[in-house]
């Protein structure tokens, strides 16, 4: 087997490329490079085994969870582009024209974004700002990836966005109790899956999001 396709077998069901494992390198090797200068991921997830694992691969799995038929989709918070440039690129390499906004507050990562987006050729638009401050908001999928507790994110998705179809979080070793305590306060149907990086970890689907008061 190809060398960089060997390093991502984790995600064979996805029928990823020879060609996106090798952009998922150059990804690396700019976030490494930035890592330098700002805090993108944290210095102990550096290494190569744990950066391909702990952020890319784990980035990728949420393809699961969108229909690559859609147009557009948002990432929350995206700070060093995970999981938005990861699955935009994913996107790319499977001839999908799906746009990928990243909403990120920080302007230096906002920079690096965008010169992710121009180095590897994604249809990606950075938004720079506090997106709970931006109103009438719209996306086929939203997805969030370490970006703020549930309860926070689903006051964001009421509140922040006029249209949606999906809602992908990953979840921790506590995202029942966290699916269960918010069920006091909201109404909406959800699909999970378990992580392929974590056997305390799985990935949520929501949809139809409704304040019960």
């Amino acid at each position: 087997m190809d060398e960089n396709l060997a390093k991502y077998s984790k995600l064979d069901k996805f029928n990823v490329s020879r060609e996106t494992c090798i952009e998922f390198e150059r990804f690396i090797s700019l976030i490494l490079e930035k890592n330098k200068k700002i805090n993108l991921i944290s210095k102990k997830t550096e290494p190569i085994p744990i950066i391909t694992e702990r952020h890319i691969i784990d980035s990728a799995q949420a393809i699961d969870f969108i229909n690559i038929n859609d147009t557009i989709c948002s990432d929350l918070g995206s700070g060093g582009g995970l999981p938005g440039v990861v699955l935009a690129i994913m996107m790319k390499n499977l001839n999908q024209t799906m746009k990928f906004k990243l909403y990120e507050k920080s302007y230096h990562k906002s920079v690096f974004l965008k010169k992710v987006s121009k180095k590897l050729n994604l249809n990606i638009e950075v938004i720079e700002g506090d997106i709970f401050k931006k109103s009438d908001l719209k996306s086929d999928t939203v997805i969030g990836r370490a970006f703020k507790p549930l309860p926070i994110v689903l006051e964001l998705m009421s509140k922040n966005f006029s249209k949606y179809k999906n809602l992908i979080l990953f979840m921790g070793k506590n995202g029942k109790q966290s699916l269960n305590d918010a069920f006091k306060v909201w109404n909406f149907e959800y699909k999970e899956k378990m992580s392929l990086t974590s056997d305390d970890s799985f990935l949520v689907s929501i949809k139809n999001i409704k304040k019960k008061f």
